[in-house]
């Protein structure tokens, strides 16, 4: 199987897709990591990507080669099951009889890290893609 320009650009595609999405979706932790009250009730629950290989078009669906160039695709963005934190202010409007608040159970520091190593993914995916561009733009002036 030949890897050719438009199979690297393809696989570089998916990568970016896919790290736009875990940027998008930790900006969206973030932002909610205060909201106590959300639409289905209670905190605000965080999210989470989670992503799968995927063929990409042109490339063998089976034999040897079937496996060797995949993509990548968010198959689906869940909420993390872990419990709300809890915090003591009784003053809040959304303080339970005891007087704690449930609060997202959105951390921080997670959430940042996980934009940086989105974001680094992503220009790492741009730079494959440039050089793919590259490469053929190089081998068209072959020919002239």
């Amino acid at each position: 199987m030949a890897l050719d320009f438009f199979t690297a650009m393809e696989v570089s595609a998916s990568g970016l897709g896919a790290e736009r999405s875990r940027m998008n979706v930790a900006a969206s932790n973030l932002a909610n990591a205060s909201t106590t009250r959300s639409a289905g009730g209670g905190p605000y629950r965080r999210k989470d990507v989670v992503l799968s290989s995927v063929a990409v078009p042109g490339t063998p669906t089976s034999g040897p080669a079937a496996n060797a160039v995949r993509g990548v695709a968010v198959s689906q963005i869940v909420q993390d099951a872990a419990p709300p934190r809890l915090e003591y202010d009784p003053g809040h409007p959304d303080a339970n009889a005891q007087g704690y608040v449930a609060y997202p159970n959105v951390n921080p520091v997670e959430e940042m890290v996980d934009m940086i190593t989105a974001s680094r993914a992503y220009e790492a995916g741009v730079t494959a893609l440039t050089t793919a561009v590259g490469m053929a733009e190089r081998a068209l002036s072959i020919g002239k």
